[in-house]
């Protein structure tokens, strides 16, 4: 068989070294996952997250492990904008040019709109919003600077799909943004011809820190979680539902069945 085309004869799609990966929220939980498994593949790293001591422990342990590889990291508030900027270009230029930028800092807080504690329903919404609309401007600018080919990635959630109760009503709301802004900088760009490529992956229930109180027996194991976000992020698809079991069946169902069905899937 031609190893340019898959098993039925399509033409494979060229996915382009992605030496130098940029992570935000990358202190714990996905963000760290990511940050151990493309270390070990090899990938030079830059790092930003609010808890910098995080960062800097997680640094030396990735050295450690892999001394060939380098690694730049930030304290950020996404919310920032100037302070995103100038972490931003100051990895580009540590590096020598960011090849992904993989925007996955959020919160996963919030409350019962209506139930007194809008102030966390506020800190979601202006970190997961904002802080996400803040970095795509920056890395778009960045990577049609350079004039180079690029990966844009949103992490939003398979929650983005359905509103949600209760304490994820907010957060849900801010990934349905999220999953939106990435789908319309997906489109603009591949109307201009751009070598920029964006991708909108969609995790379902992994086991971090986020989701302890969440019991769904579709809830993964983190290490099964963070490998089937990193081997879909590394196929650079216009969008993904991961793990793919059982998320790529049921992404569909939440989308187009009456809300009642729907909702017993989650």
């Amino acid at each position: 068989m031609d190893r340019r085309r898959d098993m039925f004869g399509r033409k494979k799609k060229h996915i382009p070294e992605r030496k130098n990966i940029l992570i935000t929220g990358a202190s714990a939980g996905l963000g760290e996952g990511m940050a151990r498994t493309w270390a070990a593949k090899g990938h030079n790293l830059a790092l930003a997250a609010r808890r910098l001591g995080n960062l800097e422990t997680l640094k030396a342990e990735l050295l450690a492990e892999n001394p060939s590889i380098q690694v730049e990291v930030a304290e950020l508030d996404v919310t920032d904008s100037e302070a995103v900027r100038e972490v931003f270009t100051r990895f580009d230029d540590s590096l020598g040019g960011i090849d992904r930028f993989v925007l996955n800092a959020g919160l996963g807080k919030g409350a019962s709109v209506g139930s007194g504690k809008s102030w966390a329903n506020a800190q979601t919404a202006e970190v997961n919003v904002l802080g996400t609309l803040h970095q795509a401007e920056v890395a778009i600018e960045l990577l049609r600077g350079s004039n180079r080919p690029g990966h844009l990635v949103f992490i939003s959630s398979i929650a983005s799909r359905r509103g949600m109760l209760g304490a994820e009503t907010t957060y849900a709301a801010t990934k349905a943004f999220v999953t939106s802004l990435a789908q319309g900088i997906h489109a603009e760009q591949s109307r201009r011809g751009s070598d920029i490529v964006v991708s909108t992956i969609l995790p379902g229930y992994i086991d971090t820190d986020m989701t302890t109180q969440n019991q769904s027996p579709l809830k993964a194991d983190f290490d099964k979680g963070v490998a089937s976000l990193v081997a879909a992020i590394d196929r650079e698809p216009a969008q993904a539902a991961v793990p793919s079991l059982p998320w790529t069946v049921v992404d569909p169902a939440l989308r187009y069945l009456p809300e009642p069905v729907s909702r017993k899937m989650l």
